[in-house]
Parts: C-alpha cells; sequence; structure tokens
C-alpha cells in the first residue's frame, strides 16, 4: 500500500483551497488503485494543512498522475506543497481485523 502525504502552507485570505483539493480527491478518486483520500488542516497551526491520499500501489498512483485530466485538474495543485518527500511504503497498519505487515516493494 502506498500513502502520499502532501502539506501545504495556506494563506488565511486563501479560501478555494479546501475546495480545489476536494475536487482534486474527486478526480482520484476514479482511478484504478485509489483507495481513500483526506484533506486536512493542524489544529496547531492553522495555516499548514494536509491533503493525504492511499492507493493499493505506487504503480497505480504514477498511473493515475500521468493521466491528461490528473495533469491539467490535479498536477497544479500538488505543485504548490511543500517540497519534501511525499510517498510512503505502509509496512505496517491494524485494521478491526487486526495487524497487518506488508513486504516492501523497494529493492533490498
Amino acid at each position: 500500500m502506498l500513502q502520499v502525504v502532501t502539506r501545504y502552507r495556506v494563506n488565511d485570505t486563501d479560501l478555494t483551497f479546501r475546495g480545489e483539493a476536494s475536487d482534486a480527491i474527486a478526480v482520484l478518486a476514479g482511478y484504478e488503485g485509489f483507495l481513500d483520500a483526506s484533506v486536512a488542516r493542524s489544529v496547531d497551526e492553522p495555516q499548514l494543512w494536509v491533503l493525504q491520499l492511499r492507493w493499493t500501489t505506487v504503480g497505480a498512483f504514477r498511473r493515475a498522475l500521468s493521466s491528461f485530466e490528473v495533469k491539467v485538474s490535479v498536477v497544479p495543485l500538488l505543485s504548490r506543497a511543500i517540497d519534501e518527500p511525499t510517498a510512503f511504503e505502509v509496512l505496517h497498519r491494524r485494521d478491526a481485523d487486526g495487524p497487518v505487515d506488508e513486504t516492501s516493494d523497494l529493492a533490498g
């Protein structure tokens, strides 16, 4: 599983960010391998926002990013993110059925 976390500094006067992030999620949700997404704002630093996406694989995420629709409607938002690593392999998680350990897809 791949988790993509992009952080944004959003000016208090920017009233469009939340809608742009919601629209981006709606577009990405139509692609194979999309699991879920959320947009959130820091309770301690309200100008700091995060867009979190979960995909079945890194390949599914990359295929979605390569589509024309995503390049036009989502990449402009993603390009506003703070410049830092954003893609993470999920190696351990817990759901209602208990713990789940995943094998890394990275070369050894």
